[in-house]
């Protein structure tokens, strides 16, 4: 069966104006990314929203349980600002059980060149394949449980909490 990819914006998809330096959104590069990662995994592709992870509110989390909790895969991977990552995923891992849901994103724009995201999005497939039924962080090629993870704001990192 297909691994389900939930795309909800973050720094993962978004882009640069160069006139006013300013990040937006226009659309997911995830279809790109996966052609670029020469991927031969069978995914189904999703946008809930294209929002920064800061702007994210409850309803928008209750979204994206509701899409977990009715989508015919049981194996995940939601794309997410890295700013509120680890508070969405301690959502999910209340209110979805059975399937195994891994949340990924980026610190640098795909469209930078020198991003992880390329790298994070691997991860998350390879994770969503292997580790059981729950609700995980994946970031830097590490993965986290969502009742044991945070963002490091000074280091830029994820890592355990205990």
């Amino acid at each position: 069966m297909a691994i389900r990819i939930f795309i909800t914006g973050g720094t993962f998809d978004k882009e640069y104006n160069e006139i006013t330096g300013q990040l937006y959104f226009n659309d997911t590069h995830m279809h790109d990314l996966l052609e670029m990662g020469r991927s031969k995994v069978s995914v189904e592709i999703r946008t809930l929203m294209m929002i920064d992870s800061l702007e994210m509110t409850d309803e928008d989390r209750e979204l994206i349980v509701h899409q977990c909790n009715n989508c015919d895969e049981d194996r995940i991977v939601i794309t997410h600002g890295t700013d509120t990552m680890a508070d969405t995923a301690k959502v999910l891992a209340q209110k979805v059980k059975n399937k195994t849901v891994i949340l990924t994103g980026a610190m640098i724009p795909i469209k930078f060149g020198s991003s992880d995201g390329l790298f994070n999005l691997g991860s998350a497939l390879a994770f969503a394949q292997t580790l059981s039924t729950g609700v995980y962080v994946a970031m830097n090629g590490r993965y986290f449980t969502a009742d044991n993870v945070r963002k490091n704001k000074q280091t830029g990192m994820f890592e355990e909490v205990k």
